[in-house]
């Protein structure tokens, strides 16, 4: 074991059991003990301890109760948050059937938009994706929530949250987080024709820009595809769309200057740098400070650049 790898498994079991599938390549039954902690200590456990009687978390959907728009960044730490951390973490689904979250979101949760109901999604795209996600995960009928990708879906190929005020382009941000919605879905399910035709579709949206390009003029679409922060939360960047097409095991050679990318992010002891964590309200920090060598983010790009040379 090298100096890199010992670093990695010094962690919480949330990341762990990610470092000795993927990267050390230990044995099922030594991952799958490790991620089985993740509900009884740690990151899983805190996070669970947070739950509220009625199922939610923070007392609301999206937003945190009584969240008046006030304060500086995105709260973290309502319902669709918490549930994305303990996926993305591996938490079982098992633990969160034993506490009935499914039927007391649907009995008690709406959506901070129109009063809807919480696993019927709503109309910002990404909301939908990770209602899809999580929803598919808990074992919810999400079939419709799929669908809606396929409704939804604009004639560049990808998505943008803010269609519903009219706009007709895409974003990479919506686009990257609707795909991996879709991908959840998918690969519960198998998916069906139409979503994996749309996902192919929104697949293509990114690949014709190179994960990072304006397609009009070629130029860098913004300075946030190089920026690496952990966790990824909404935001959009190569490392994370590149850990998404890995997901997807799509491998294509307009990846390669994304590819670059990550690796020209790499400093001299192997590891990452934390950009800076999205601003907001958070039960707890899981990552360091900006500057700082990022765990997380060094395992997403070491497994990123491995899974891209295999």
């Amino acid at each position: 074991m090298d100096e890199l790898t010992g670093w990695l498994l010094d962690s919480d079991p949330a990341l762990r059991w990610q470092v000795e599938r993927d990267l050390v390549g230990e044995p099922a039954e030594v991952w799958q003990a490790t991620r089985a902690r993740v509900a009884c200590e740690g990151f899983g456990a805190r996070l669970l301890a947070e739950q509220g009687s009625d199922g939610m978390w923070a007392g609301g959907a999206f937003f945190p109760a009584g969240f008046d728009g006030k304060e500086e960044g995105q709260p973290w730490t309502a319902t669709t948050w918490s549930l994305n951390s303990l996926r993305e973490w591996g938490v079982d689904a098992e633990v969160l059937t034993q506490r009935r979250t499914v039927e007391l979101l649907e009995a008690g949760c709406r959506w901070e938009y129109d009063d809807l109901p919480y696993w019927g999604g709503e109309v910002d795209c990404c909301i939908n994706s990770w209602t899809l996600a999580n929803g598919v995960w808990l074992g919810v009928d999400v079939a419709s929530n799929a669908q809606w990708f396929v409704d939804h879906q604009l004639a560049d190929g990808g998505w943008n949250c803010e269609w519903v005020e009219g706009s007709t382009r895409s974003s990479f941000h919506s686009t990257l987080n609707s795909l991996k919605g879709l991908l959840a879905y998918e690969t519960a399910t198998g998916g069906t024709e139409a979503t994996k035709a749309a996902r192919k579709r929104g697949d293509e949206y990114l690949l014709e820009r190179k994960l990072y390009k304006r397609l009009s003029t070629q130029e860098v679409v913004g300075e946030w595809v190089g920026k690496f922060r952990s966790p990824f939360r909404w935001g959009y960047s190569v490392l994370n769309a590149m850990d998404y097409f890995r997901a997807a095991d799509t491998r294509d050679p307009r990846m390669a200057g994304a590819i670059k990318m990550i690796e020209a992010a790499r400093q001299e002891d192997g590891t990452w740098l934390q950009a800076g964590r999205h601003p907001g309200r958070v039960w707890f920090e899981i990552d360091v400070p900006e500057g700082e060598s990022s765990k997380w983010l060094t395992f997403y790009a070491t497994r990123v650049l491995w899974w891209w040379r295999s």
